[in-house]
This record gives C-alpha cells, structure tokens and sequence, in this order.
C-alpha cells in the first residue's frame, strides 16, 4: 500500500522523522515540567523565580513563569525552534535530492505531471509534521495533568500547532531556496542559517526600544505570539495565520519554480541581479586547471569554502550579539545574586554556576554555538552520504586513490572548516566583549571555543561511521535526533537529578562550563578519542562496503 503513490510512499519514508522529532520534543516538555516543581513550590519561590527570570527578558517575554505552563515556556524558549532542523533537512532533499541521484527523470517520466509529484512530496510533509505535532500534543496534555498545570488539552494542542506552522514555514523556506541552489546541502545550510538569522531578528525589540517593526520582519516573533501553557495568555490567532499563510506562500512558490525549470537546473534570477558577463572565452564547462583538482583534500576544501562562510558568518554574528545583549543585563542580574542567596540558588538551578555574568554568557552563548557547528557538522555528513549514494564517488575511487585517502581527506577538510569556524567565533566574541566593555578571561573564552571543534568532531565521525550502512535519509535523520538527545540529556537531566553517569552520555554535558570552570582538557581529549574511533571503523567499513550500497 506504501508503494501505490507518491504521496503514501514519501509519508512512509518520513516516518522516522515523525516519530522521532514528535516524541523527543514533546519529552523535553514533559521534563521541564516535572523540574517545575521544586522551584515553584512557595511563594517566596516563585517570587524570587520572577525577579531572575526579568532579567533575561531579552531571550523571552517573562509570562506567568511562577506556574508549570509558564516555566516551561520560558525555560525551553528557543531550544523548541531546533525542532526545525528535521523539516529543513528533509525539505531541501525532497526535489532538489532526487534531481541530485537522477531518480527525478524516471519518476518523471510516468503519467504524473510535475505540479502533481511536488504537491504529493510537499503534502506528505504536511502531514509528517501533522504526526509529530500530534505526539507532542499528546505528550504535553499528559504533563499537564500529571504536574497539576492550569492549562487544557486544548491548549496543549495549540501549543503543538503553533510547532507545526512555524516548522512548515521553515520547510518552506528551504523548499523554495532548494530551487536556486544546485545541491540540496546549500539548500539546508541557507535553511538553517536565516532561522538563526530571524530569531536574533525576534530579540531585537526586547533590547533596543522602539524596533519592533524590525523584529516583524521575522518568522520566530509571530511564533511567540501565542503561548498556549500561559494560564490566561493563549494562543494569537493572528500570529498563526501569519505563519500558516507564510508556509503556503513559500511551499506554492517553490512549486510553481519547480515546474518552469529544467531538471537539474536552477531558477534563472533577474537581469539585474546575475552576474555581469565579461568578455573574452568562456572558462571551460569543467575545472580542469582548476587548483582544487590536485587532491581530494583541496577539492573538499573547494566545495566546502561557501557553505562555510556562510554558517561561520551567522554563527559569528550571533555570538558577538548576545555578548552584547547579556552584558546590559550584567548589573540587574549581579545585583540581585548579591540582595538574595535563595536567588542565587535558584540561578544555579536553572544552569547559572559561579559569577553571575560568567553563568548568564555561559547559557546564553555557549550553550548554542556548539549546537549550531555540530548542526553544520550533520549537513556536511548529509552531503559524503549523498555523494556515496548518489554514484558521485565511483569515477574519483576509479583514480589512483584509495578509499581510506579519499574518506579521510574528506574528513581532514571538514576538520579544518570547524576549527576555522571556532577562531572567527572567538574573534567575534573577543572584540564584542571588548567594544561593550566586558572584562571576559581571554583563556576561557579561547577554551570555550576550542572546546566546540571535538563536539563538532564526534558528530561528523558519528555520521561517517553510519554511513557504512544507512542511506542519506535514514543516517542523517538518527543523526540530527541523537544531537537532540544529547541536547535533552545536557539541558533537562541535571533539572530532573539524573545521576551523572547517564549524564555523561550527553558530550554536550561533557563540555561542561567553560567560561566559569575551565575547559575540561580530558573530557575533550576523550571526545577526541571517541571520534578517531568512530572513524577509523568508518574508513574500515567504507574500504570494504560496495558503493552506493
């Protein structure tokens, strides 16, 4: 039955992401209201509870955060939006992928017309995301009663609407970007890159009075318009018409781009925005003299050179932002840890350890950025699975080289892009710090950022190694939910008092505090071994397995 169209076969095929995404999330949920609890439970509590969370008025509007519903609303905030990740990926795959292996033309070439076979892909997403905003739903509304929360199940279900139409939107977005771009990574990598783009967008009139037209402009804000789990708030019906008519528009422009194109072809820009022609013979279809040919390194250096930029350019962006942001709430925040030391306590609960300013620059910043370079991390393995599979290694592995060099170059070349993209981060923080007049410890800053490259590291290996027996699809979906894993077990197991050595399994966990306790020399030194192990039986596997299989 799977197999009788289009449509059934592409909802079968998203069904990992459907269940993994939707049950993941909605634990993260659940956990944070189980965590509630212990900081909500008297009125001097919940009072203090308020005053602190005040201060990081800049990351979320502070809403009723002395209830379940509010807490968790607050306490996830942003952390909700990585949800995104899986639409982008699978969006940016679901034509442009297909063109990439060529399977396109022979789907083609059946009695489908093309606005037929993109509305079936596209819809079937509709309804993955359906799926797991229903698991959610269902996860939140058991917490809800479980925990004592003032909100319904009908709330509960917003709640995991307000999901789902911002996830559309982004798959939108990554859809319609997939058809001027000639490969589906730079597809994802645009993707991903502008979502990080609009919710620093989306904090802009929290810090900077009378800019809220600025902060319009963005997706992530008409997302925060509605909070179902607020006791009182709701959800704002024009918010999620914003965003429900934003992800029909994109998902409707993509398909009418799709079919005025050729195959394989991108969408032809404007006159006066292509690039002005110059004289003289054209360069040869090929880059036969092209210097990026004398090794696979150089040529994965090549490819990589763009999709670089543009990741290291937000991520650095945004480091140098939220130094900025967190140090104007450096006084409120030192001030009240010095008036109250249950409010210190409290801080200390919520992931604060040490200085105030230290703790509140330590989440804010260094909880995220190593993320966003293990996220580029999973769309550099998507585009080594989708190489393999795709027959795009069979004529480089039928030149003198061997499979362990070729896998290995590829590997040494994403090795150097995550460490360059960790100094131009440290750059950025460097300077920001500098020009705010933050008195940041050079070395702590410099440890926090080195201490990003063997997370980054790890997930790439992770990656390789399950290439050995996945296909694009299925490697780089389990890939993207074990980072959400990880993400659970480092941001809700200390809430919940896990014992440390489940938390350990979390490498985020492992990365620790850096800007407040050092970088921790052996637990990078074992993330690092962890990731020269993992491939090394990933360059085994790749010397020994078929190609493409």
């Amino acid at each position: 039955m799977w197999r009788s169209s289009i449509f059934l076969r592409s909802v079968r095929a998203y069904r990992t992401g459907m269940l993994g995404w939707g049950l993941g999330m909605g634990l993260v949920v659940l956990s944070v209201m189980a965590s509630a609890g212990s900081l909500i439970g008297t009125a001097a509590q919940r009072q203090e509870l308020v005053q602190l969370a005040g201060t990081f008025a800049w990351n979320a509007d502070v809403v009723a955060v002395d209830t379940v519903g509010g807490y968790a609303t607050w306490k996830i905030g942003i952390f909700m939006l990585l949800i995104a990740i899986w639409p982008v990926l699978a969006a940016s795959r679901m034509l442009r992928g297909e063109e990439e292996r060529g399977s396109l033309d022979a789907l083609l070439a059946l009695p489908r017309g093309r606005v037929r076979v993109a509305l079936e892909k596209a819809g079937a997403l509709w309804v993955a995301l359906a799926g797991a905003g229903l698991l959610i739903a269902i996860l939140v509304a058991l917490g809800g009663r479980r925990f004592g929360a003032q909100f319904t199940t009908g709330d509960a279900a917003l709640f995991a609407l307000n999901l789902v139409l911002i996830c559309a939107a982004m798959a939108g977005l990554a859809l319609l970007i997939s058809q001027f771009t000639v490969q589906r990574a730079s597809a994802a990598s645009g993707a991903g890159g502008l979502l990080v783009l609009f919710v620093v967008v989306d904090m802009v009139h929290r810090v900077i009075p009378g800019t809220g037209w600025l902060s319009r402009l963005s997706p992530v804000y008409y997302y925060n318009l509605s909070k179902p789990l607020v006791p009182g708030y709701g959800a704002s019906a024009g918010g999620m018409l914003v965003l429900l008519l934003l992800a029909l528009v994109l998902h409707a422009a993509s398909v009418s781009a799709f079919v005025q194109r050729d195959i394989g072809g991108v969408v032809s820009l404007p006159r006066v925005v292509r690039r002005v022609e110059t004289a003289g013979p054209r360069s040869p279809a090929l880059p036969v003299a092209d210097w990026s040919l004398k090794s696979v390194f150089a040529r994965s250096l090549r490819m990589l050179a763009v999709p670089t930029a543009w990741w290291t350019l937000v991520m650095a962006g945004f480091a140098g932002w939220m130094v900025v942001v967190v140090h104007q709430t450096a006084a409120t925040l030192n001030n009240l840890l010095a008036e109250s030391s249950s409010i210190a306590r409290a801080f200390r609960q919520l992931g604060g350890q040490g200085a105030g300013l230290d703790a509140a620059l330590l989440g804010t910043i260094f909880l995220l950025l190593p993320i966003f370079l293990m996220a580029f991390a999973v769309t550099q393995v998507s585009r080594w699975v989708a190489d393999a599979d795709d027959g795009r290694l069979e004529l480089l592995l039928a030149t003198p080289r061997s499979r362990a060099g070729v896998l290995l170059g590829r590997f040494a070349a994403l090795s150097c892009a995550i460490a360059a993209m960790a100094l131009v981060i440290l750059l950025a923080a460097a300077l920001a710090a500098a020009a705010s007049g933050l008195l940041l410890a050079p070395g702590t800053l410099a440890g926090a950022c080195v201490g990003m490259i063997p997370l980054a590291l790890l997930t790439a290996s992770l990656g390789y190694f399950g290439s050995g027996w996945l296909r694009t699809a299925a490697d780089t979906g389990l890939l993207s939910f074990l980072l959400l894993a990880w993400l659970f077990v480092a941001f809700v197991g200390p809430d919940l008092g896990w014992p440390g050595a489940l938390l350990r399994l979390s490498p985020l966990y492992d990365y620790g505090q850096p800007l407040t306790q050092g970088l921790s020399v052996a637990s990078s030194l074992s993330l690092l071994a962890l990731a020269g192990l993992a491939l090394g039986l990933a360059t085994v596997r790749f010397a020994r397995k078929d190609v493409g299989v």
